[in-house]
């Protein structure tokens, strides 16, 4: 009776793991690694991860059992990387986001749901706005979200799938085309142009009150480098280039603006290019997302969309009366 409650007993007994049984990867160990490495600290680890620091420690030992190599040498509160761990940090961070980035192109409402576009909030109001009825004309299926910011896109973790950005196209693992140059010219109301006259040189901006823009400041109208002090705001400054613009449509002064800011005041005589002289800037607006979404038909009609308004885009003309 007792050797067979033995045997019954050895035979409900877990298979032992021998060097050939398949470990399971430790997947929940490696975001946790990462989060640790990051901070160098088990408690902000946790903190960010919002669990518990022993959860924090079980983890990363259950990932160092499973490579049989320490990660994290610690010495009281103080956590350091092992040359293990420095050689594991980045290629399981990449792993991770190429597995997120993954998860999200798999995603269906990502295919199918509305196309959150992400631009300069100037550059919406005056440029993107006036031409959006063409598109919603074109494409009543795609619903389009706008977010206005001048701030980098984390497409990794966020819902924007494209960015129209202004500067030199430099974006390392991203899609980059260009869309349009971009003017610096001095405009100020045709009739403030007509009293005081067109402006070639620093001396004849002194006939105008400037208005002065962060973004765009009248140092970069001059012919060479120039201390910031000469160019001093001396009248109205604003941090927003469409709020200079308002003011000199209302007579204020003249302005030192974005080409594609102006072309629409311009074209219906609202404001007028007071100069010949013509600054082009070194940067440029381009159509920004990552190379996959570049699959999205929703991605690839905006882009067309915007590469055909682009080319359409009036340049800088200059007025025969200006001398």
């Amino acid at each position: 009776m007792a050797s067979g409650t033995g045997r019954s007993h050895r035979r409900n007994r877990a298979p032992r793991l021998t060097s050939t049984t398949p470990r399971r990867l430790p997947l929940a160990s490696l975001r946790v690694f990462v989060a640790t490495a990051e901070h160098l600290s088990f408690s902000r680890a946790a903190t960010t991860l919002g669990v518990t620091i022993g959860a924090v420690s079980m983890q990363v030992r259950a990932l160092e059992e499973y490579l049989k190599a320490p990660l994290f040498m610690r010495r009281g509160r103080v956590v350091q990387l092992t040359g293990e761990g420095e050689r594991l940090l980045p290629k399981v961070r990449n792993s991770l986001a190429q597995l997120e980035r993954a998860l999200n192109e798999a995603r269906q409402d990502a295919r199918t749901g509305a196309l959150m576009v992400s631009m300069l909030s100037s550059f919406l109001q005056q440029w993107f706005m006036p031409r959006l009825p063409d598109f919603n004309e074109r494409h009543p299926d795609i619903a389009l979200r706008m977010n206005t910011s001048a701030s980098l896109v984390d497409f990794l973790h966020s819902d924007i799938q494209v960015a129209i950005r202004f500067g030199l196209g430099q974006w390392p693992g991203l899609h980059a085309e260009k869309l349009l140059d971009e003017w610096l010219v001095p405009v100020c109301t045709p009739k403030l142009l007509a009293r005081h006259g067109p402006v070639s040189t620093a001396a004849d901006l002194k006939k105008y009150r400037l208005l002065h823009s962060t973004s765009e400041p009248w140092r970069a109208w001059s012919d060479g480098p120039t201390l910031d002090i000469e160019w001093a705001p001396t009248g109205a400054s604003f941090d927003d280039s469409v709020a200079t613009i308002r003011a000199a449509e209302a007579g204020q002064g003249l302005v030192l603006a974005r080409w594609s800011l102006v072309e629409q005041e311009i074209e219906t005589g609202q404001l007028a290019v007071a100069s010949r002289k013509i600054v082009t800037t070194h940067r440029a607006y381009y159509f920004v997302c990552p190379p996959s979404y570049l699959t999205l038909p929703k991605v690839t009609a905006l882009q067309a969309w915007m590469k055909d308004q682009a080319q359409k885009a009036p340049r800088p003309r200059l007025d025969p009366s200006l001398v």
